[in-house]
């Protein structure tokens, strides 16, 4: 991507006032158009967690908090990372009467960019739970003895037996893709639940392998993922959900499937 105005891997100024126009929408179109062809085979969100939000309160007084941002599958754009975190740093010296307001102004200006209705949950630090991190529910592929010899994305990696049929959760801590725009590594997990054919479960993490000099932003590696799958594979039933460890104090959480609901907003070891 050579976007002239698309803010990541420029040099840029980081506004401290209030400022919805820093917000830069990536349409998701074109991407899509070449995995899928037409109607898209999954439902999905993509859950952003912002740890570095902070603006000033009564007689000035900071206040500092998260935001947990969920962004429709659905929605015609994404936000492209670095002007999200411009926008955010834009409300460090701006004044705010509640958490509350500031959660239904970043709503507010993520939805007229995206092109969805998107939802913000803010959180001040005093009310953060401190719980510890938490883990995917199945077997983690890790300590599978394979040979990996594919490092850009080959979905004729991915083998499954149509005779035995099953209902898995499978998960790998070992995702790297990187930035489209900048080649920096994004790493972190990934997991998936189907009901169907049994996917082999060492060709899936030579699969999950084979993305990692792979550039494509988080969205569209899951969505990536979830296609070749579904291709390949056939399972009647599939969610494929990610977790990226966060890179300016923000992570990126995509989520798709064809049979589940929204998950939770797992922090994982890592995160």
């Amino acid at each position: 991507m050579t976007d002239a105005k698309l803010p990541l891997g420029q040099e840029t100024a980081y506004p401290d006032r209030y400022e919805a126009g820093v917000l830069f929408p990536i349409a998701r179109g074109e991407n899509r158009g070449a995995l899928s062809g037409g109607a898209l085979p999954f439902s999905g969100v993509d859950i952003w967690n912002a740890w570095e939000l902070t603006w000033l309160g009564t007689g000035g007084l900071p206040s500092v908090a998260t935001a947990e941002i969920r962004i429709p599958a659905a929605s015609p754009n994404l936000i492209e990372s670095k002007s999200l975190k411009l926008y955010l740093n834009s409300f460090s010296m701006s004044r705010f009467d509640s958490a509350a307001s500031v959660a239904e102004t970043i709503a507010a200006d993520l939805s007229a960019c995206l092109g969805a209705a998107v939802e913000v949950r803010v959180e001040l630090i005093t009310d953060i739970d401190t719980t510890q991190a938490c883990s995917f529910s199945g077997t983690c592929l890790d300590t599978l003895a394979v040979t990996c010899k594919q490092w850009e994305v080959e979905p004729t990696l991915l083998k499954s037996d149509p005779e035995t049929i099953v209902s898995e959760e499978l998960y790998t801590h070992l995702l790297r893709s990187l930035c489209p725009v900048t080649s920096q590594p994004d790493m972190g997990s990934i997991a998936f639940h189907y009901q169907g054919p049994k996917i082999d479960a060492e060709s899936l993490l030579q699969y999950v392998v084979s993305f990692r000099q792979h550039n494509d932003f988080h969205e569209a590696c899951v969505e990536r993922m979830f296609v070749d799958i579904l291709k390949q594979c056939q399972p009647d039933k599939l969610s494929v959900y990610a977790r990226y460890q966060r890179r300016g104090g923000i992570d990126i959480n995509p989520f798709r499937s064809n049979f589940e609901d929204t998950p939770p907003n797992l922090r994982l070891w890592r995160q």
